[in-house]
């Protein structure tokens, strides 16, 4: 098997071309990404379920709005959290209760007290479920064509427009990538 170049902490952005309905004009943060997976959450769906609904005490640190989103098809009845926390550098010891994933964004640990990131989160996102792959499975969608790879940015994970996110992320890559934000939602309108 040949080694797998870690994309954490990228973004997958579905191509137009990409059918499964899971991922239509997804934009994923990988959370981790090795030989033997992948697993990320989507930044750009959220439901109509407050935070404080099903996490009351994380409720007033998430960012607007404030509400659960669907992190992708896999065990939708789990919950993680995603927060950056401003200027934490590599090599800094973390918070406790968060662990970095990329740069500022990382994981929280929703066990432990809201009052101990309270001071430090930047923003933080609540989602129930994941998108995940086994060994290869992302590797042969890269292939296929079905997403682009992009850096991320911590701003990405707090998007208050997650409705503009696939748009927005496609708008600011160089070349013929930010032409695809223009792609029509029903092309068969055109």
């Amino acid at each position: 098997m040949t080694e797998v170049s870690s994309l954490t902490g990228r973004l997958l952005v579905a191509t137009p071309a990409l059918a499964d309905p899971n991922f239509d004009r997804a934009v994923v943060l990988l959370l981790d990404h090795d030989e033997k997976g992948s697993l990320g959450v989507v930044l750009n769906r959220p439901t109509p379920v407050d935070v404080g609904d099903i996490l009351e005490g994380w409720a007033r640190l998430a960012g607007e709005p404030g509400v659960v989103f669907q992190g992708g098809p896999v065990s939708l009845d789990s919950a993680l959290g995603v927060a950056v926390v401003p200027g934490q550098a590599a090599g800094e010891t973390a918070p406790p209760g968060w662990r970095r994933v990329h740069g500022a964004i990382g994981l929280v640990d929703l066990e432990a007290p809201p009052e101990l990131l309270a001071s430090v989160l930047g923003s933080l996102r609540i989602f129930a479920g994941y998108a995940g792959w086994g060994p290869g499975q992302l590797e042969d969608e890269l292939v296929d064509g079905a997403w682009y790879v992009v850096e991320s940015e911590p701003g990405d994970v707090s998007s208050p427009s997650p409705e503009r996110l696939w748009r927005e992320v496609l708008r600011r890559q160089r070349g013929e990538l930010a032409m695809v934000a223009t792609y029509p939602d029903d092309p068969s309108l055109n």
